[in-house]
């Protein structure tokens, strides 16, 4: 009979699997833009190694170059990376009980696409070794892919053609990622309103526009959250 830990960790790739395409052409992307700043491929694998949060990557690449302040540099990547401390706060049932290391780990793979697609399947999930499981596999293969990916992307910046439009597809693969997060109206709101104040507020210095959006998509978020509630019956 199948264990219960293999049979979520073959429930979790199956799941998350469609989505991990994306990850090929953001990760190239990636390694890419660390080349382009100037770090070596050696500087470039260890920050994705040791960061591993794409998006803090990217956003903070503009910052580095430019020679930003340490402070903002760092302010900037906790800004992009909040996200996660509202995923680990719902996904912390799931590892109640679980050694420290294993919840650290967990905590250092976790990804925007297996919270999307997975994590109602963990909070309601009864079995703590399936849950183990499904969790460990895609997330470990996760990083694998975003690992390689990368790597090409490192040692291939000189010779990737420029007509492959890869920040473009980049683009595709966050969109997908985020749309099924979007569950009601205030993620809608917020997700338009940081989007828009960030494209707007885009010529600001030092890409302060980008944390100004996303502040603003979180000020319109929880204030619509805040409406709503208003309007409940009680």
């Amino acid at each position: 009979m199948e264990s219960a830990f293999r049979r979520g960790a073959r429930e979790g790739l199956r799941d998350f699997l469609p989505l991990s395409v994306g990850l090929v052409p953001w990760a190239m992307v990636t390694g890419i833009a660390m080349r382009s700043i100037g770090l070596s491929p050696l500087e470039a694998m260890g920050m994705n190694v040791l960061v591993y949060a794409g998006t803090a990557q990217l956003g903070t690449l503009p910052l580095i170059a430019s020679g930003a302040p340490l402070w903002l540099i760092f302010a900037t990547a906790m800004v992009l990376n909040l996200r996660f401390v509202i995923f680990s706060a719902a996904l912390a049932p799931v590892f109640h009980g679980h050694p420290l290391m294993r919840r650290l780990a967990s905590s250092y793979l976790l990804v925007d696409g297996l919270f999307a697609v997975g994590a109602d399947k963990l909070i309601k999930a009864d079995d703590p070794h399936w849950r183990w499981g499904y969790y460990i596999a895609p997330s470990v293969y996760c990083w694998l892919v975003w690992q390689c990916c990368t790597l090409v992307g490192v040692l291939g910046a000189s010779v990737m053609p420029r007509d492959w439009s890869l920040e473009f597809m980049t683009t595709i693969a966050l969109t997908v990622m985020v749309i099924p997060m979007l569950r009601e109206r205030p993620m809608w709101l917020a997700a338009l309103v940081g989007g828009l104040g960030a494209v707007l507020l885009r010529d600001l210095p030092l890409r302060m526009g980008l944390i100004v959006g996303i502040a603003l998509g979180i000020g319109a978020g929880f204030l619509a959250e805040r409406a709503l509630s208003g309007r409940a019956p009680r």
